[in-house]
């Protein structure tokens, strides 16, 4: 393969995958019951996914890992088998798409609020994001996304464990933002400027936002990093926000919705467009036709 870092530099533009959980639940997982228990019990799922992604056309496909830090895996007594958990996600994915695109080590937040808001120490955390990043390591993990980070101390803390594990592995890093009377902020009260400057600053590679908003949204996002950094931009936009419907969350941003609206992603200097909540590979298909079409910028 082409390496990563170069492509993008050179204004390729790169179609991540869409939803990993959402496609477990369409497959009977219980997505509130550890999702990563899957990479046990059943990783010819994972294949199954990574396989319809691959033929949607995404050049990057993650790992079922997003809850894969030993912090994370100790709220469901998994926390002793967390190297099993990645290397099998890892497997699963390069089973199927070989050397062809990047394996992407999903890395999610580990579940606990660092002091001094919470009750969990930094180094605590930090250890825990060290061993989700050996594992990635020995699993031969193509890329890093560090995402759906809400604390900036918690991110940064994720993107330094991977650039001092995987000094040379290229790490992306995505922040989930929400649309107050202020502008746009994480939970934890980051705002765009903020969040592009530190991740920087931890050795992030490619920084951006993913979930929480649907793509329209995203745009504006994508617009604000595009202001405070040079670096690339990764967008993974959720299918809209979702409503409930006979008791479960349905997203309402169709395929031909999202990939209108990527080609305002492509236009602010987007780098990796792909999806999150409520994206399918029929999603990630149509994303691609547009890329297709604006090849680079």
């Amino acid at each position: 393969m082409k390496d990563f870092l170069e492509r993008i530099k050179a204004g390729e533009i790169l179609v991540a995958d869409g939803a990993m959980g959402t496609m477990l639940y369409e497959r009977g997982i219980n997505i509130h019951q550890c999702p990563e228990r899957v990479n046990l019990s059943g990783p010819e799922i994972l294949e199954e996914i990574a396989r319809l992604y691959f033929e949607a056309g995404a050049d990057i496909i993650q790992t079922n890992t997003f809850g894969a830090s030993p912090l994370k895996l100790a709220k469901y007594s998994y926390d002793d088998r967390t190297e099993e958990i990645v290397r099998n996600a890892v497997r699963a994915v390069r089973n199927v798409v070989g050397e062809n695109i990047y394996v992407s080590g999903s890395c999610g937040p580990c579940g606990r609020i660092l002091k001094p808001y919470g009750d969990t120490e930094p180094d605590e955390v930090y250890e825990s994001f060290v061993r989700q990043m050996k594992a990635f390591a020995e699993a031969a993990v193509d890329i890093v996304c560090i995402e759906t980070m809400t604390d900036i101390g918690e991110a940064t803390l994720a993107v330094k464990a991977a650039k001092t594990v995987l000094p040379s592995t290229p790490v992306m890093a995505t922040m989930t933002f929400d649309a107050t009377p202020r502008g746009l902020y994480t939970i934890m009260g980051v705002d765009v400027k903020t969040a592009a400057a530190r991740l920087e600053q931890a050795g992030a590679d490619v920084v951006g936002s993913n979930c929480g908003n649907g793509i329209e949204k995203m745009v504006e996002i994508a617009q604000g990093f595009r202001l405070c950094s040079n670096l690339p931009i990764i967008i993974q936009s959720n299918a809209g926000l979702p409503v409930m419907a006979k008791g479960r969350a349905v997203y309402r941003e169709t395929p031909e919705f999202m990939a209108e609206k990527a080609k305002g992603l492509i236009s602010s200097g987007v780098s990796v467009i792909g999806g999150c909540c409520g994206t399918t590979p029929a999603h990630i298909a149509a994303i691609r036709e547009v890329v297709d079409f604006h090849p680079g910028r």
